[in-house]
């Protein structure tokens, strides 16, 4: 099977929006494909963290992971701090990029201008980011539209590395995912749900309590007349509560449509559905929160996993640049 690469940084609780439009992708890709999944949790150090917070979003990360449907047995889940073949890798990234295909990178300038402190991590991060990926023989890296420019500097520093030093590193493939839901926010229908504390009351968190979902749902935006139509630019509002319910009972949005004549019928089927869709992932995110050895244990079996295969592809690379082996 074509393996897979996925990463997610720990920056806080998943939200429907994750849920919908990625993670299901996920969970059909271990199925399908060789799946490696890591909690990027150097990447996230790129910006000021306070530790007990990325402690703890990191293992909850995990623990929502596993609930959502992710089974170690079934793919390698593991935290990149933990295989250490990471951030060795990463400096033979960085010595091979350089510094004007780095200075060209969106995400780094749109970040950079939003932060007063400047980290030489966030100016690197597409060399770890390279390592994650070549790291693994990967063969298909799934990311939007957004991301295509960091797979394609990992391409050219393969090629250019391969160039250099003779066959090395899988040259991956950036694949557009399958089309997940596409989850807008709540209150404000044209921009995507997100994590940000701008609009609390538009984003709903894998682990809200039901009362907390019921109310935002039905304080949803809609449109101002009362037809309920699948419509992203006329009717975004109640198009993306058709979304919602269609996502979470793997049904058509626009055939969902001619179910309804009243906004308020459409909203109270959203509710019920999504408390539905994640009781289960809560029930078990909250087991294993009870537990969190079974967490680590979980994890060390992936980062095991990680670190046999990513260890033979560093001491290749160590050995093809002409570093002296110990």
């Amino acid at each position: 099977m074509a393996r897979v690469f996925s990463g997610i940084q720990p920056s806080g609780e998943l939200h429907l929006g994750n849920l919908l439009g990625a993670l299901v992708n996920w969970v059909k890709h271990q199925e399908s494909h060789d799946a490696v999944y890591c909690i990027v949790d150097l990447h996230a150090l790129t910006l000021p963290k306070d530790p007990e917070e990325l402690r703890k979003n990191t293992l909850e990360l995990a623990q929502l992971l596993i609930a959502v449907g992710l089974d170690p047995q079934d793919c390698i889940l593991f935290i990149q701090s933990h295989v250490p073949e990471h951030s060795q890798l990463a400096w033979l990234m960085e010595c091979t990029v350089s510094f004007g295909e780095l200075n060209r990178m969106t995400a780094f300038k749109d970040k950079s201008g939003r932060n007063e402190f400047i980290s030489g991590g966030l100016f690197t991060y597409p060399a770890l980011q390279a390592a994650d990926i070549l790291l693994y023989d990967t063969d298909l890296v799934p990311v939007g539209d957004d991301q295509r420019q960091h797979i394609e500097i990992t391409r050219d520093i393969a090629e250019r590395f391969n160039t250099r030093f003779g066959d090395t590193f899988v040259v991956p493939e950036h694949v557009i995912p399958p089309a997940g839901a596409r989850i807008m926010d709540l209150q404000h229908p044209d921009r995507k749900m997100s994590k940000s504390e701008l609009s609390p009351t538009g984003t709903i968190g894998v682990l809200e309590p039901p009362d907390a979902i019921a109310r935002k749902i039905k304080r949803a935006v809609t449109d101002s007349d009362s037809e309920v139509r699948f419509d992203h630019v006329e009717k975004p509002g109640v198009s993306n509560l058709l979304s919602i319910l269609g996502a979470a009972t793997s049904t058509d949005p626009l055939s969902l449509a001619d179910s309804y004549e009243r906004y308020g019928d459409l909203k109270n089927d959203t509710v019920e559905a999504v408390i539905q869709l994640l009781e289960p992932i809560q029930q078990r995110f909250f087991e294993l929160q009870a537990d969190p050895g079974e967490t680590q244990r979980l994890l060390q079996l992936g980062a095991s996993k990680a670190q046999e295969i990513s260890s033979r592809t560093l001491a290749r690379a160590k050995e093809n640049s002409g570093l002296l082996q110990p």
